[in-house]
This record gives structure tokens, C-alpha cells and sequence, in this order.
């Protein structure tokens, strides 16, 4: 691989679901693709695997991005390996884990996020880009009360999360890195809709009434789209969930 011509991309929480496919098609795209998990390497490295079969180039890079000193190892793992980052794709999140105390969402979900963002940041080049990926329960949570029962809590630091991550905006400008959201609705096969088909069945069948769930894929082209595309700083791309948007404009 020469890191000096192909675009550096970290893809947190990459090992399955939406990270995993987000990978793969930056993979395709033509970018090397650091593949990050916190427990399951080999199903990462299932993921590089699958990248590099395609004919891409990828690695794996182990880190727990709520804890900092994991993401310290990982800023000079990137730094060592590829000298820059062009591309950070802040996908892992949770707080409905069954073992999860009440304030790891937010620990996750807020600050593990800021840390990560701004301990990247001096590696990240002119022109690079952090893309923060929310769900619309989370992004429209101000203007929209339908959150799935149970899931508050997570919705609310998925937004505090994005609301702090747009307060850096200017010092993200001050290095040329610009700084853009992708919020999907429910997406159809992730591991989130099978959490909430068993805590709370109406409101993933509610949103099926509706219409079709948008796919893994689908919500994985728009955040290489959101990691790429010649956009102002702090653009959302939407995906899905057409009455969301309308809500919050009425």
C-alpha cells in the first residue's frame, strides 16, 4: 500500500453491521480502510479479509474508543503506520448492552466521541473529513418524541454527542477538516432493530407500516458519500424516515 496517494479512512466499530459495510465500500472505493473493533478481532479481520479478497486494502486496529488510553495507543498506531488520516468515521456507539451502567451511553455515545475526534485531529490533513454517524430517534429527538421505549436515554447522548462534535466545528476548520453527519432511521438487518424488536416490537412494526426500512447498504453509501462529497461543514445526509424531516420543518 502507498498511504501517500490512497485516502487513510478509520471506520470506528467496524467489526459487523453498518461499520463493517461502511468499510467495505470505502474498500471499493478505493481507499485503505483501518478496520476498528474493541473485542472481536478475528470478525474483523474477517472484515479486512473480505476488503482484500475485493482487490482493496485494509487492516485492523483493536481499541476501546471510551477509553482513553486505548485511543492514545490508536492515534500513534495511525500516526506510525500512515503518518495522516484522512477520513474518521465515528460509527461505534451503544448504551443498550444489559450490563451497561446509567451513565455509559453517554460516556460513550459524547465523550469517547469528542476524544477521539480531537485526539485525531492533528493527524487529519487539509481537506480530511470526520463524519458522525446518529440515528433520526437521536438527530430529531428536540423536534420529534417518537423514540422506542427504553431508548431515550441512548437518543439523548447520541445528540449530545453531535451537539458537542458541532461546537468544535471552528477549530475543525482552523486545519481544513470538515465535519458532516449521516442520520438513518431504523435500518433493516442491524443489530439495534433486534434489540428493539424485543424491548419494544410496536415501534419497529410502526416503522414498517410506514414503508421499507432502509438497508445496511444503503445507509453505508451515504457515509462514504458523507466522507467524500464536497459539502458545507456540519451537513446532515438523511436516510430514510422522509416523516422525520417533515416533523421538524413544520
Amino acid at each position: 500500500m502507498d498511504s501517500t496517494i490512497q485516502r487513510i479512512v478509520l471506520v470506528t466499530g467496524a467489526s459487523r453491521g453498518i461499520g463493517a459495510e461502511a468499510a467495505a465500500q470505502f474498500g471499493a472505493a478505493g481507499a485503505h480502510v483501518v478496520v476498528n473493533f474493541r473485542e472481536k478481532r478475528k470478525r474483523a479481520q474477517d472484515v479486512v479479509d473480505g476488503i482484500v479478497t475485493a482487490g482493496g486494502s485494509a487492516s485492523v486496529l483493536g481499541a476501546d474508543v471510551s477509553d482513553p488510553a486505548a485511543v492514545e495507543a490508536m492515534v500513534e498506531e495511525v500516526g506510525r503506520t500512515f503518518g495522516r488520516l484522512d477520513t474518521l468515521v465515528l460509527n461505534a456507539s451503544g448504551g443498550l448492552e444489559r450490563d451497561a451502567d446509567a451513565g455509559y451511553a453517554l460516556r460513550l455515545n459524547r465523550d469517547a466521541q469528542v476524544n477521539l475526534a480531537t485526539a485525531m485531529l492533528p493527524l487529519m490533513p487539509e481537506g480530511g473529513r470526520i463524519v458522525f454517524v446518529t440515528s433520526h430517534q437521536a438527530h430529531f429527538i428536540h423536534e420529534n418524541d417518537n423514540v422506542p421505549q427504553g431508548y431515550t436515554p441512548i437518543a439523548r447522548s447520541k445528540r449530545a454527542g453531535e451537539d458537542a462534535l458541532r461546537a468544535l466545528i471552528p477549530e475543525f476548520r482552523e486545519r481544513g477538516v470538515g465535519f458532516t453527519v449521516v442520520s438513518g432511521d431504523m435500518i433493516d438487518g442491524t443489530i439495534i432493530v433486534r434489540l428493539l424488536e424485543r424491548r419494544d416490537p410496536g415501534s419497529v412494526e410502526s416503522r414498517r407500516a410506514a414503508g421499507p426500512l432502509p438497508t445496511v447498504e444503503d445507509f453505508a453509501r451515504v457515509i462514504v458519500q458523507a466522507g467524500t462529497d464536497a459539502v458545507a461543514d456540519g451537513h446532515t445526509f438523511y436516510v430514510g424516515g422522509h416523516d422525520y424531516q417533515a416533523a421538524s420543518r413544520r
